[in-house]
């Protein structure tokens, strides 16, 4: 066990607050999250959200706001909960048999954790790019064609025709596929496909886009295309990114949350977070004590 961790381990932890190098001895189950982590105009609002997955308790008290239009890093060693938390926004956790979620999460005055939402037009609102790219088994057209189509987004071919072009515009895919839609999407690289999901990703108009580790199956140069997209996508939705690699959040996110052991131990502007953490376990990750 890394010293940080064992420090938790104990009933007591060494937390900064925030000023100075003024450091404090506090109970664990009664730390709070240093950093400012309401915004002014939130795309997303959580409250108290807790996940178990049966006995065990993933994620604790959760209160974070995300950006209308921000791209938000979720960062931390595995294990800490950041995956579980993006997934509770578009509820991919209701997947996993024993999984409970406690809290709310406010998108537009509504908690979506509401029995009465209907999780399909709730995914369609917030899209979902996963660690390793998942083309359907079906032609680049059909990948992108086969969201807009179940969900009645379009009323003839033409105009079909004319979502699919605009998200593969905006995925940055076009010029490279235009003129072969009707090959297999598996046939792409992996980069390639990874911005082909993308695409299926943003053909539903979504209001968010959740990224969970999108770059990590990819090669540098297919990462930097891929970042790239980010920056430029966010003009046009708020982004919520998990990724291990602190020089990816640095390079795309406006703010970064940092997770450990199902707690959020901090969150604030990215350039600040990372030349001033306000915490010691912030500054011992972000500098390699522990991850």
């Amino acid at each position: 066990m890394y010293e940080s961790e064992a420090k938790l381990a104990e009933p007591n932890a060494t937390m900064r607050s925030g000023v100075g190098n003024v450091r404090a001895t506090v109970p664990r189950e009664h730390r709070q999250t240093v950093g400012n982590t309401r915004v002014d105009n939130p795309r997303i609002r959580c409250n108290k959200l807790n996940v178990y997955y049966g006995d065990t308790h993933a994620i604790h008290d959760i209160n974070l706001d995300v950006g209308n239009n921000e791209i938000l890093a979720l960062i931390g060693p595995s294990g800490c909960g950041k995956t579980t938390f993006l997934r509770c926004m578009n509820r991919m956790n209701d997947t996993i048999p024993g999984c409970r979620v406690e809290g709310e999460i406010i998108v537009d005055k509504q908690n979506v954790n509401s029995p009465e939402v209907d999780v399909v037009p709730l995914r369609a609102r917030m899209g979902m790019v996963f660690q390793k790219p998942n083309p359907f088994p079906k032609s680049i057209y059909e990948n992108v064609a086969f969201g807009p189509r179940i969900h009645g987004l379009t009323a003839n071919k033409a105009e079909l025709d004319e979502v699919v072009e605009t998200s593969l515009v905006k995925a940055g895919l076009w010029d490279e596929v235009k003129e072969r839609l009707d090959q297999p999407g598996t046939g792409l690289s992996g980069g390639q496909q990874q911005r082909l999901c993308i695409a299926r990703a943003i053909a539903v108009q979504p209001e968010v886009i959740l990224m969970d580790e999108p770059c990590s199956a990819l090669d540098p140069i297919a990462t930097a295309v891929i970042e790239n997209l980010m920056v430029e996508l966010r003009q046009n939705f708020t982004i919520c990114i998990v990724t291990h690699s602190m020089q990816q959040a640095a390079r795309v996110s406006n703010r970064t949350a940092f997770f450990h052991l199902g707690d959020l131990i901090e969150v604030g502007e990215t350039n600040e977070l990372f030349i001033r953490p306000g915490h010691q376990l912030t500054e011992d990750y972000i500098t390699g004590r522990f991850g």
